[in-house]
């Protein structure tokens, strides 16, 4: 029994040394990286357009669309774009613009940083030329991202108390804040920089959606993880605590490998709730579904370190998810 309890108690300290040094070299390569990251020479300056144009007069035009033909479609004639300049509520906007966005140098700080760590994942991505501008409150194209162009709309992003933004519900509404500048970033990035879907099954769209916030995750490391994927905390507290839950209710009507378009809508797109068709609908956050290909994407790569960004972007749906081992914390 002696020589037994001394071998167990030898593979014990063993077991602990692995996993202190794997922990100590994880805490290493981290540090090194941050410190490569941290000197890669990016340096983005965002171009006002939006101070160009509004509220100027109409001689700039034709040096403006010089500058900037795809902001310009040609279907329209110049006395579009002449009447926009002056238009009151495109002036409106330009005045809220201004005041939430007096100094544009901390934004401009926080997306050189973000692409610095795009470079260093994504080596032969372009720095891109961004651009700022009005919109007119679309929410829907807060951002477009190109390989060499990003256009961000302001004026989306005034906060989510804004007057201008009476009359849009809530649950848009909240994500209409600087805050979520970056995320949405990287969400146009991700969609960017991921194949698209072969497969239409909803947990295929679930896992495209968690490789998404998975680079969340590798691109804004400090970023919380409720602003990440745009919940209030309680929202995240709520999917945390339901978790085994929704991913029994998947299992039981099994709708993992179904392919009904409201699917998606349901529990995968933002929403006031996500619909379950039961009593808890009310207390949900939206796209439910969305978070749990997350935690499946998380699970895979901690059973998985060694796989690469790219690889991961690239796997099937289906070696993706046996290979996760995902299992619901209860």
């Amino acid at each position: 029994m002696r020589i037994l309890q001394f071998f167990f108690n030898y593979f014990q300290q063993i077991l602990l040394f692995v996993v202190l040094f794997l922990f100590l070299f994880a805490c290493q390569s981290g540090i090194q990286n941050d410190a490569k990251i941290a000197k890669l020479p990016v340096k983005i300056e965002l171009d006002r357009f939006d101070l160009k144009f509004y509220n100027k007069e109409a001689n700039v035009l034709p040096k403006l669309k010089r500058d900037y033909p795809y902001l310009f479609p040609n279907q329209f004639p110049d006395s579009i774009w002449i009447s926009r300049q002056k238009d009151s509520l495109q002036l409106i906007l330009l005045d809220a613009v201004q005041k939430v966005f007096q100094d544009i140098a901390p934004l401009e700080d926080k997306i050189s940083h973000l692409f610095k760590h795009i470079l260093f994942y994504f080596p032969k991505v372009k720095v891109p030329h961004v651009i700022t501008l009005i919109n007119n409150v679309d929410y829907q194209i807060k951002t477009v991202y190109s390989d060499s162009l990003l256009l961000l709309s302001l004026d989306t992003f005034l906060g989510s108390n804004h007057p201008i933004y009476e009359g849009i519900p809530s649950y848009i509404r909240k994500e209409l804040d600087q805050k979520y500048i970056l995320c949405q970033i990287v969400e146009k990035f991700a969609s960017y920089v991921i194949p698209p879907l072969e497969e239409r099954t909803f947990l295929a769209q679930m896992l495209y959606e968690g490789k998404k916030m998975y680079l969340q995750d590798l691109l804004l490391p400090d970023e919380a993880e409720n602003i990440k994927i745009a919940y209030t905390e309680e929202e995240l507290a709520w999917v945390k605590e339901n978790e085994l839950y929704m991913w029994n209710y998947f299992i039981e009507r099994q709708i993992l490998y179904k392919t009904d378009p409201d699917l998606a809508q349901r529990l995968l797109e933002p929403a006031p709730f996500s619909k379950f068709y039961l009593e808890l609908d009310n207390e949900s956050p939206g796209r439910v579904g969305r978070w749990i290909g997350w935690q499946i994407v998380k699970s895979f790569m901690n059973q998985n370190p060694e796989t690469s960004i790219q690889e991961l972007l690239r796997m099937s749906t289906q070696k993706l998810f046996n290979l996760s081992k995902y299992k619901p914390k209860r």
